[in-house]
């Protein structure tokens, strides 16, 4: 599992987006879609039927030390990925808003890479104690770029490698919502296993490099 993995490509109703390189297309053809809204996007998808808070979108995309008006901002990121996608608030096909709380991605979402593909294809090689384990945790994934706008990567990366997983019918895997409480932790994985009732933990990383993002369990 040492090799590097590229980052997913998420596809609903037509569109994609690669989220290794920060482009949506609509079959086959590139959006004109960046910055914020496109961020904003790639977190709803990894994050299609929950609930995204307005305040996880401004922990994530728009850190603390940006001086500009957070409602204002969020409300044209929305606008304009409403107007890309040929999406309404009033009958929403893709984002439905819930009034003060956040968004919602009510579309069907389909993982295209699938970026733990080996571990997919031969689970008998997830091995520990010369065991086979039965059940997994996926820890939110480190970001190693150094730059906070790029979190929503790391999660991305994060969320894509649960799903695929979670494929496994002889695997049980831990869902994104009790892994992600590890996010920054200081614990050890066996009191994160304990704590989980896991047979092991996959930690790793993403990083930047150049126009490539390159993932390592």
């Amino acid at each position: 599992m040492s090799d590097p993995a590229p980052l997913p490509r998420l596809r609903f109703d037509g569109y994609e987006l690669d989220l290794r390189a920060g482009e949506l297309r609509k079959q086959g053809t590139r959006l004109r879609l960046q910055g914020q809204p496109l961020q904003v996007l790639a977190i709803l998808l990894t994050r299609a039927g929950d609930l995204v808070t307005r305040e996880e979108l401004r922990r994530k995309i728009w850190s603390a030390n940006t001086f500009v008006d957070f409602d204002h901002s969020l409300h044209n990121a929305i606008a304009r990925l409403r107007e890309t996608l040929g999406d309404s608030a009033e009958k929403p096909r893709y984002i439905e808003t819930l009034p003060r709380r956040g968004y919602r991605f009510i579309a069907q979402v389909e993982l295209v890479d699938q970026a733990a593909a080996k571990l997919e294809a031969s689970p008998s090689e997830v091995k520990s104690d010369s065991r086979q384990v039965q059940s997994l945790a996926v820890l939110p994934l480190q970001d190693l770029s150094g730059d906070s706008a790029h979190e929503y990567f790391a999660d991305g990366m994060t969320e894509a490698l649960i799903t695929s997983l979670a494929k496994i019918k002889a695997l049980r895997v831990i869902s994104r919502t009790s892994a992600m409480q590890y996010k920054g932790t200081h614990k050890t994985i066996p009191d994160i296993a304990r704590e989980l009732h896991v047979g092991a933990v996959l930690e790793g990383s993403v990083e930047r490099s150049g126009d490539r993002s390159v993932f390592t369990p």
